[in-house]
């Protein structure tokens, strides 16, 4: 079975209830993880911690980056392998542990599956650089240029996205754009994930678009919002759309 669900931020608790809920097996299910996982957060003994505590549970996690982590790359522990037609970050000595790789296509089940991961921090203000926030939190050119040819290899026609944002064109917020706008000392628009995976939304043929990151379940303009909830890949669940009333109430609670 695969699943998808939103971010954790280093808790695993309601994740080590389902997994055993669900009788999972390492070798046949898979968890995806929509970012923000926790598990490379501080670059310490901490995540190490977790990692193995983690290791423990009778599931494959594939991870998607976040904004609040280290990217695997930048991590001398972490491997690319072959995993399921695509590319995945991983470690020896927690092999159920995998980060998707921004770009890759990956066959679950028989369905395509992209991963687009990373987001802009609106708080990075508030952290600090190298330890609560890292400057390629968001796709870089060559990550974006990965992921286009990748896009083009598979004719722009894919089963399901996985990203940690969504496109801007879907944000859940009436305030956000105005705040997107602003930018930085070189010029650039301090967010650009947004905007180019509403350019990657426009044009892609695809069954479901995922994505965490606004901690809140739901479903609005074609998008999938995870926090808390659960979905099985490939199975139809009777959504009904929240309308941007609603979205309105729940950002402000």
């Amino acid at each position: 079975m695969i699943y998808i669900t939103g971010d954790t931020h280093g808790k695993f608790e309601r994740i080590e209830e389902f997994c055993y809920g669900e009788a999972f097996t390492e070798d046949d299910d898979v968890l995806v993880i929509l970012g923000d996982v926790g598990f490379n957060y501080f670059g310490d003994p901490k995540d190490r911690e977790l990692k193995e505590q983690v290791s423990e549970l009778p599931v494959t996690l594939l991870c998607i980056h976040g904004n609040h982590e280290i990217r695997p790359h930048n991590i001398k522990t972490y491997e690319k392998k072959r995993w399921r037609s695509g590319e995945v970050y991983w470690e020896s000595e927690f092999p159920n542990i995998l980060f998707a790789v921004d770009g890759e296509i990956y066959e679950l089940e028989g369905k395509r599956c992209i991963a687009l991961g990373g987001a802009h921090s609106m708080d990075k203000k508030d952290r600090t650089i190298g330890i609560s926030w890292w400057p390629d939190e968001q796709p870089s050119e060559t990550i974006i240029e990965h992921a286009q040819r990748k896009l083009d290899d598979a004719d722009w026609q894919v089963d399901y996205v996985f990203s940690h944002t969504c496109p801007r064109s879907c944000l859940p917020y009436t305030e956000l754009p105005k705040l997107l706008d602003k930018s930085d000392l070189s010029g650039k628009a301090e967010d650009y994930t947004e905007p180019w995976l509403n350019d990657i939304h426009s044009r892609l043929n695809f069954t479901k678009w995922y994505c965490g990151h606004f901690h809140m379940d739901g479903f609005y303009n074609g998008i999938h919002f995870m926090e808390f909830g659960y979905d099985e890949l490939d199975v139809d669940l009777d959504y009904e759309e929240v309308d941007y009333g609603e979205w309105e109430e729940i950002c402000n609670t």
